[in-house]
């Protein structure tokens, strides 16, 4: 193997690899409809995502055609629910991976430096893909209210996962390869500086977007205690356990440094956001406590319902569980992520480093946004 990869060279073989792929997926649509398009990609990925767009409990797959379940009989074919199965985390890791490699071959292309600077330039694109998710979700919002969408379809499902991630892939590489051509051209001293600043103006400019929605339609209300109260908990969380591994655990921190500051926060924002989002959101103001549509919080909800008495589940909630499963996933992340792996591959690791604050800050955004703005 690793002759053939000397050979033809890794970047052709990752970039035939991908071909091949694709290729397969069209041609097995092509060939054979009903088993590759209908029962796989309609119904775990695409379904989805047009059920996630008009707000639909549920989609499916008539003469075609994607309707409302209640539209159809029962029979009528596969069905679909907004929201990730095992089967779509299944098809979507190993693009995940893909992606990465391609990343690192790009990363090297451009010969970029600076690793933990582009690190924390990159983390308002971060916080963006979050917020630019809620975008559609008030799309979704609006429909729901109005029947019409600001955006329409197949345009909204470049917003909803998994297309979204193509999406903030597909900005953020052309703001990266932007701000590497300033600095090679002078224009700028490093850059992580412009590259901060598109991150930030694409943030800002979705969060006015989601404010003026809230100020002018009447699907849409701010709820300004929920990001206080999401926020100060992930910083408090983040600080108490920063604190913590410093005093009991300091050699933890030794590789990723104030990186681990950043992994730490992502992740509590994310747990801390389920918590309030599925068991406080009634008395932070909201109408309803948000549904999960993660299979893994979900499943940590339902367990914790079912093992903990009624009267201990209607005091303390039954998500808690999950900020504390995001936290101890966060210190594990740290811990192996040592001073030895970013002494042989400081690229590598800060690319993982990236991905790994992105997977937690992005859902921990979108529900947070979600619930601030109440779409």
């Amino acid at each position: 193997m690793d002759d053939f990869i000397d050979r033809y060279g890794a970047e052709r073989v990752w970039a035939a690899t991908v071909a091949s792929l694709a290729a397969a997926v069209v041609l097995g649509a092509v060939l054979f409809p009903q088993r590759v398009y209908v029962d796989i990609i309609w119904q775990y990925f695409w379904g989805p995502v047009v059920a996630d767009a008009h707000s639909w409990r549920c989609a499916a797959w008539a003469d075609g055609q994607t309707v409302k379940c209640s539209q159809v009989p029962a029979n009528a074919g596969p069905t679909a629910e907004p929201g990730y199965t095992f089967v779509s985390y299944a098809g979507y890791i190993p693009t995940l991976v893909l992606l990465l490699i391609g990343i690192i071959f790009l990363v090297r292309r451009l010969e970029i430096e600076r690793y933990r600077a582009g690190f924390f330039a990159l983390f308002p694109f971060m916080l963006f893909g979050g917020a630019l998710r809620v975008v559609e979700d008030a799309n979704a919002a609006a429909f729901e209210a109005t029947g019409e969408m600001a955006i329409h379809l197949p345009w909204s499902g470049f917003i909803i996962s998994p297309l979204i991630y193509f999406t903030v892939f597909a900005i953020t590489l052309l703001a990266v390869v932007s701000s590497v051509w300033l600095e090679r051209e002078d224009y700028v001293s490093g850059y992580e500086y412009p590259l901060a600043a598109i991150g930030t103006t694409l943030l800002t400019a979705s969060i006015i977007y989601l404010a003026y929605t809230a100020a002018t339609e009447p699907y849409a209300e701010f709820y300004p205690l929920i990001p206080l109260v999401i926020l100060v908990g992930a910083t408090l969380t983040t600080a108490i356990t920063w604190v913590a591994i410093d005093r009991f655990a300091p050699e933890l921190n030794r590789g990723t440094r104030y990186m681990g500051i950043v992994v730490i926060w992502a992740h509590a924002v994310d747990g801390v956001a389920n918590v309030v989002g599925l068991d406080w959101a009634t008395t932070l103001g909201l109408p309803a406590n948000l549904v999960p549509k993660h299979p893994i919080n979900r499943a940590i909800a339902n367990t914790t319902a079912d093992i903990l008495p009624a009267s201990v589940v209607s005091a303390t909630g039954s998500a808690w569980p999950f900020l504390l499963v995001k936290v101890a996933a966060a210190i594990f992340i740290i811990w192996i992520f040592d001073d030895t792996v970013f002494e042989e591959n400081p690229r590598y690791a800060v690319l993982l480093m990236i991905t790994v604050v992105a997977v937690g800050l992005g859902p921990g955004t979108r529900d947070m946004l979600r619930a601030t703005f109440g779409v």
